[in-house]
């Protein structure tokens, strides 16, 4: 059975409120484990974002197993999926796909027009953004927003961002832009354009010989 069978990935409520402390407690120590050195979340932020409604929560039963929220930067033209994170028990089982794409799809509902990106060290996660239609992109793409940049000090990687004037560091970005949807819905609805030669093709008449042969056939059904 996989790791990720039996446990629920909701949108989180108020009846959430109780993991709050638990939650940034899982996301501290992968933060340490990963030695990216991304600072904790005061419970304040986390408990907004409940609140609001623009965050994930994967229960096993009663237990927590994972979480994820929703950012929106620069007046809601970009929006991040920030502080994915998965109880180390029940990694391996595509439980952080499970959560990323339910908070992509909490994003579309909540931001219809808005960007999504991410930045990310992880081959994992980007296997799973690919997947759910992110592309590489440079930084200079993703928001400009000075508030969420100023996330990236406490990282251990800040000064190469600092070095190269925030163009490059560790991390790709990517990104994902519903106007690339409507472009592909409009050339799918786009009549076929039949070029010159296969129009003449159509009008050529039949050969003699495919004349005789029908009229063969013709003649021995009859």
């Amino acid at each position: 059975m996989s790791k990720a069978e039996g446990i629920k990935v909701v949108v989180a409520d108020d009846s959430h409120l109780k993991y709050v402390s638990t939650i940034n407690d899982t996301i501290d120590a992968a933060s340490k484990e990963r030695g990216t050195g991304i600072a904790r979340r005061t419970d304040e932020y986390i408990i907004s974002k409940i609140s609001e409604g623009k965050a994930i929560i994967a229960l096993a039963g009663e237990t927590f197993a994972g979480f994820c929220y929703v950012e929106s930067w620069g007046h809601n033209r970009f929006v991040a999926n920030s502080g994915l994170i998965v109880v180390k028990e029940y990694r391996g089982g595509g439980l952080a796909r499970e959560i990323k794409k339910k908070a992509f799809e909490l994003s579309r509902k909540k931001f219809p027009d808005a960007k999504i990106f991410g930045l990310t060290t992880g081959l994992a996660v980007m296997k799973i953004n690919h997947e759910l239609g992110y592309r590489p992109v440079t930084f200079s793409e993703l928001t400009d927003d000075e508030s969420f940049w100023k996330g990236c000090q406490s990282c251990v990687n800040y000064d190469i961002l600092q070095r190269t004037n925030r163009s490059k560091c560790l991390c790709t970005g990517m990104l994902f832009d519903p106007a690339w949807e409507k472009v592909a819905k409009a050339k799918a609805a786009k009549p076929k354009k039949i070029s010159l030669l296969e129009m003449i093709g159509k009008l050529k008449p039949k050969s003699n010989n495919q004349s005789k042969e029908s009229n063969f056939k013709v003649f021995k059904r009859v």
